[in-house]
C-alpha cells in the first residue's frame, strides 16, 4: 500500500509529463490497434481473393486434356485443378445467357476445353499461368492479371507500412515512459538519496516507480480500448452497409484476442519502461 501510494503522489508530482505519456501512448495503441485490425481485414480479404482467383488454360481441340490436367496437378502452388469440357462452359454460358445455346446451335459451340486451376495464394496465379502457357496444347491463359497484381501489391503495401509505422510508435512511446519514469525519479533524487544512505534496497525504492509505469500502462491500455472497439464495431457496419462484398471482421471470437493482446502490450510496455528506467536512473547514481 505504501508504494501504491507513493507511485500515486509521483504520477501527481510530476502531472505534465506523466499526461504526456498517457496520451502520446493511449494514441500509439489506438493507432496499433488500428493497424492490427486492418491488416487483420486485409489477410481476410487476400483469403477470399485466394479462394475466388482461378486460372483458366484454354485448350487447343487437338490437346492431350488427361494429361495436361495431371501436369496442372502437379504443381506445388495448384490448389485444386479441374478440366471443363467445351459443353460444359456451353451450359455455364447459357444459364448467364439464354441466347448462347441458339448461337451456338448455328455456328456450332465455339468454347474450347478449359483447365481451371485454383491457387494456393494470390501471388502464386501468375507463375501457374506462366507454368500453364508453355505447356503444348495450350492455347491461351488468363487470370485476371488486370486486377489481381494491383490488389495483391496494394494489400502488400498498406500491410508493410502499417507494421512499421506501429514499429516506430511503439519504440517512440517505450522512450516516452523512460523519460517520464526518469524525471519522477530525478524530482525525487534527494528522498532517494536518504533511503539509501538509511539501507534502503534497490526493489524497494524501483518499486513506486514500477508501480506508476504500470499504472500508466494500464490506463492508456482501457482509454485505447474504450475508443478504439466502439468506433472499429460502427466502422464495420458502415462498411458492410456500403460495400457488402468486403469480409469485414466482426466476429468476437476473432476480435476479442486482439484487443486484449493490445491491452496487455500496453501494460506490458509501461511495466518494461519503467523497469529499465529505473535500473538506468539507479545505476547513474552509483
Amino acid at each position: 500500500m505504501y508504494h501504491f501510494r507513493q507511485a500515486l503522489l509521483a504520477m501527481r508530482g510530476n502531472l505534465t509529463a506523466t499526461l504526456s505519456t498517457l496520451v502520446t501512448m493511449t494514441l500509439t495503441l489506438l493507432m496499433l490497434g488500428f493497424v492490427l485490425l486492418l491488416t487483420l481485414n486485409v489477410n481476410r480479404t487476400l483469403q477470399q481473393l485466394e479462394s475466388q482467383v482461378e486460372v483458366a488454360a484454354f485448350l487447343k481441340p487437338d490437346a492431350n486434356d488427361t494429361d495436361l490436367l495431371s501436369r496442372m496437378r502437379a504443381l506445388p502452388q495448384v490448389r485444386e485443378a479441374r478440366l471443363v469440357t467445351s459443353e460444359m462452359v456451353l451450359e455455364e454460358m447459357t444459364r448467364d445467357s439464354p441466347y448462347t445455346r441458339d448461337a451456338a446451335a448455328l455456328v456450332g459451340n465455339p468454347f474450347p476445353d478449359t483447365l481451371r486451376m485454383l491457387v494456393n495464394r494470390v501471388e502464386d496465379s501468375r507463375a501457374v499461368a506462366a507454368a500453364a502457357s508453355t505447356l503444348p496444347g495450350v492455347q491461351d491463359v488468363e487470370y485476371g492479371a488486370g486486377y489481381v497484381d494491383p490488389t495483391v501489391k496494394t494489400l502488400t503495401a498498406v500491410r508493410g507500412a502499417g507494421y512499421a509505422l506501429v514499429g516506430l510508435l511503439l519504440l517512440g512511446t517505450l522512450f516516452n515512459i523512460l523519460n517520464a519514469v526518469r524525471v519522477a525519479m530525478y524530482a525525487r533524487r534527494n528522498e532517494i538519496s536518504v533511503m539509501r544512505l538509511l539501507g534502503a534496497t534497490r526493489g524497494f525504492i524501483r518499486l513506486p516507480h514500477v508501480i506508476e509505469g504500470l499504472l500508466v500502462g494500464v490506463l492508456a491500455a482501457t482509454l485505447a480500448l474504450a475508443v478504439l472497439t466502439p468506433a472499429y464495431l460502427t466502422l464495420a457496419r458502415r462498411v458492410q452497409e456500403l460495400a457488402p462484398v468486403f469480409p469485414v471482421v466482426t466476429d468476437s471470437a476473432t476480435l476479442l484476442p486482439l484487443l486484449s493482446g493490445v491491452a496487455v502490450l500496453g501494460i506490458m510496455i509501461g511495466l518494461l519502461g519503467s523497469l529499465f528506467a529505473t535500473r538506468r536512473y539507479l545505476q547513474e547514481l552509483e
